[in-house]
């Protein structure tokens, strides 16, 4: 006889495999999305008082990974306002206050091995000084510079060592050699077991020029360029879960799980 939480998790199973047959939902979902995206909707929220540039349903996606796999570790390309980073701190910072309660020591959060590294061609003065006085501060390093250029890609890999378990984010240009070049950078040092989530997969589905003051379109994107990467990179692949659980996310097949 099943227990509650097997039945429960056979439910929700039940229900995620229905949505993948179900064409009118997905439909609806990429409807909503472009009507939302249309709207600057993802524009509106905030992450412990930092403007974060994304859709709550992916902030909950990023919430379960990062709570599943446990990093030590976080790098993210493209900064913003820094409410991305401060999720990410924010989250090793309960993973950190859990493991004290679990194993009865205590943890001074100043000096915790968990980071979060952040990359950005352009860091704007008033976003450095609001993410360096936020109380997440001594969890995140910020690099300048443009995230493929070899100079800061050897920064990162330099700082990314000794980490037992590596997640990377992949949100700044969308072009699609820029992603290329990102994951060629990047992707590597995630950890088995880990993620690369690669963000705004979704501009391949939408109508062609719906970003026209932007360089990336239809044929030009993350997706095609996680595509093509994908194809040489069997350590790699796309797990669905977040996707058929979200319906509506910014990132259709770039949740990419190193699997060997």
């Amino acid at each position: 006889m099943s227990t509650p939480e097997q039945q429960f998790a056979a439910e929700r199973q039940e229900r995620l495999s229905a949505y993948a047959q179900d064409a009118a939902f997905k439909d609806l979902s990429r409807q909503w999305l472009q009507t939302s995206m249309d709207k600057k909707y993802v524009y509106n929220f905030d992450w412990l008082g930092r403007p974060i540039i994304q859709y709550p349903q992916d902030m909950v996606a990023i919430q379960e990974l990062v709570w599943t796999v446990r990093p030590d570790l976080i790098i993210e390309t493209g900064i913003a306002h820094g409410g991305s980073l401060v999720l990410s701190a924010s989250m090793l910072a309960m993973l950190d206050m859990c493991d004290a309660i679990e194993s009865g020591n205590s943890i001074d959060p100043r000096v915790s091995a968990r980071k979060v590294i952040g990359i950005d061609i352009d860091i704007r003065e008033h976003n450095r000084a609001a993410i360096e006085a936020h109380p997440m501060a001594s969890r995140i390093h910020m690099v300048q510079g443009s995230s493929i250029d070899s100079d800061v890609v050897a920064q990162v890999r330099a700082a990314a060592q000794g980490y037992k378990k590596v997640m990377v984010f992949l949100d700044s240009m969308h072009t699609h050699d820029h992603v290329l070049g990102e994951l060629d950078a990047y992707a590597p040092l995630v950890t088995p077991g880990s993620y690369c989530v690669v963000f705004d997969t979704f501009v391949e589905d939408m109508p062609s020029k719906f970003f026209a003051d932007r360089p990336w379109d239809i044929g030009n994107n993350p997706k095609t360029a996680t595509r093509q990467w994908l194809k040489s990179h069997p350590e790699f692949a796309v797990d669905p879960t977040a996707e058929s659980r979200l319906m509506v996310t910014v990132a259709p097949e770039g949740f990419l799980k190193r699997v060997g």
